[in-house]
């Protein structure tokens, strides 16, 4: 194990995740610019997230059992066609359901691609390392995830919205030409067990782990808070803080200097801070944005919009880096995929859930009230974290843990 970090790694996980961002902008806006109706932009919009729910677990199994960089080469590909597919879509004027599964097809390529860097990034970094490889990717992430959205917006204004799919192709080539440099060794596996019961392998050491069961948890929480509170920022906003739209727009851009922050300074805070501080750190902050947002008064809303999304991104992403880090040391090298697969299933499933509670929340109990249900699901992701032994950590450990171990987390949870 090397603790030079792989560039070509990074870029390929980077590259991907800027064009599943760009392609969810540009579809969205492309099919909203031709008069598309609200349902089926949704479509497109569930069509793309789609994947990370469906392609999910039984992508954990294959980045378990085949070597990384084939799945890296079949991930750049889906979104090399995928994109290419959805451009000449657009250019045709198709904004239909044909455009939804392309959408699809092209957001199938990230996902796989994300399983397979988890798998392979911690037989390249030693662990003491991944931080600061992980941190790096989320640097990246986060600067790109910037640029996604004012690339869609320049394009589809002048007319060219396929230009930002035609961005995305050109990304899925990137990502194969990077794939084609990484290491080519198959894990070593056990005998092959049939699919469902690989995923439950995945699940069950999930639950059974005092580290990874309230990492899920705390994630879970956290994404139906976050996305509730997305659903309820803006009528929030706009009705009771009485925000201007570009006002609104501009507090929320804070959110993406948050993010960068984080990633640029996580790896030396890391360093520096105990892991179980800023294991509780990161949902905390969340918890204090949107309390202070919710006792808010009018006069102080900007700044309290403004101070919530700043706290969103800085803690949460120095949050991932760290539990990402933790994930990689503790999970055995044959429950990679499926380990890192069952948490991304359960948090992008808690995502439209959020979105929805939020929404019912709103019209059912009245914005004032209803903003106080993102604070009750934070303070849940605080409590995942603080009802476990994590606390107490003072470093990522440097291994597994053992069987008594294992079992003496499981009789506590």
């Amino acid at each position: 194990m090397s603790s030079h970090l792989p560039l070509g790694l990074l870029l390929a996980g980077i590259v991907a995740q800027f064009a599943d961002k760009l392609a969810l902008d540009t579809i969205t806006l492309a099919a909203t610019e031709a008069g598309a109706s609200s349902r089926l932009v949704g479509l497109l919009v569930a069509a793309q997230s789609a994947a990370w729910l469906v392609v999910s677990l039984p992508a954990g199994v294959w980045a378990d059992r085949v070597a990384p960089r084939s799945l890296i080469l079949a991930g750049g590909g889906l979104l090399l066609s995928g994109s290419l597919i959805g451009a000449a879509l657009l250019i045709s004027g198709h904004t239909n359901w044909a455009l939804a599964l392309s959408a699809f097809i092209a957001a199938t390529g990230p996902v796989v691609i994300a399983l397979s860097i988890f798998v392979l990034l911690p037989r390249m970094v030693a662990v003491r390392d991944l931080p600061r490889a992980n941190g790096r990717m989320e640097l990246g992430r986060a600067v790109l995830s910037l640029a996604a959205p004012l690339l869609a917006g320049w394009a589809v204004a002048r007319g060219i919205g396929a230009l930002g799919l035609a961005l995305c192709a050109l990304c899925g080539i990137v990502v194969l030409a990077l794939a084609m440099r990484l290491p080519s060794e198959r894990p070593v596996t056990a005998a092959r067990q049939p699919l469902h019961r690989a995923i439950a392998e995945g699940g069950a050491f999930v639950l059974q782990h005092p580290y990874l069961r309230p990492i899920a948890l705390c994630a879970i929480a956290w994404n139906l808070a976050f996305f509730a509170f997305m659903a309820l920022f803006a009528p929030y906003a706009a009705r009771i803080l009485l925000l201007a739209p570009e006002t609104i727009g501009l507090s929320s851009s804070v959110y993406g200097a948050g993010l960068i922050l984080g990633a640029f300074f996580g790896a030396a805070l890391i360093a520096r801070l105990p892991t179980g501080l800023l294991l509780v750190f990161g949902p905390a902050s969340s918890l204090l944005g949107a309390l202070l947002l919710a006792i808010a008064p009018a006069t102080l809303g900007l700044a309290a919009l403004a101070l919530a999304f700043f706290l969103f991104g800085f803690g949460p992403i120095l949050w991932g880096i760290i539990q990402t880090s933790l994930r990689q040391a503790v999970t055995p090298p044959a429950l990679l995929g499926r380990v890192s697969a069952t948490l991304t299933t359960a948090m992008y499933g808690m995502r439209p859930l959020g979105a929805i509670a939020g929404g019912l929340a709103g019209e059912w109990l009245g914005l004032e009230l209803a903003i106080w249900l993102p604070v009750i699901l934070f303070a849940l992701s605080v409590a995942a974290i603080l009802a476990s032994r994590m606390p107490a950590l003072r470093a990522i450990p440097s291994g597994e843990l053992s069987s008594a171990e294992l079992r003496s987390g499981l009789q506590a949870g």
